[in-house]
């Protein structure tokens, strides 16, 4: 049996729509500098988490934070979350560096997010 338990949220990403402001104020609020900066993507490492910016998360469905339960089987806990109710909102996919992200809704339509670091 594959063990699909969460090792807790460690990433929360906010969709932004001005990514150097955004990033200026959460580089002040976390005291570090960017891990990642890249023009599509700014993260942070910060008190063993990881805060993203997402330009223009409306667009990509992200209308407010959305957190991210890391997960060692993403496949295994979307089978359990929808079985209890949930409701894939976006299928486990490559982001790159063999990181998977997927979201899905709670029943009261809460985004939530699972990563799965391969």
């Amino acid at each position: 049996m594959t063990d699909s338990s969460t090792q807790g949220i460690k990433t929360v990403l906010h969709p932004v729509s001005d990514l150097a402001a955004a990033k200026a104020v959460y580089t002040a609020l976390l005291g570090v500098t960017p891990q990642a900066d890249e023009s599509y993507y700014v993260g942070f490492e910060a008190g063993g988490q990881h805060i993203g910016l997402v330009p223009g998360g409306g667009s990509q469905g992200m209308t407010a934070p959305v957190a991210y339960w890391h997960v060692s089987d993403i496949e295994a806990k979307l089978a359990e979350v929808t079985a209890a109710g949930a409701t894939v909102k976006e299928p486990a996919h490559d982001v790159g560096g063999g990181r998977l992200v997927a979201t899905f809704t709670d029943p009261d339509g809460n985004v939530l997010g699972l990563l799965q670091d391969r």
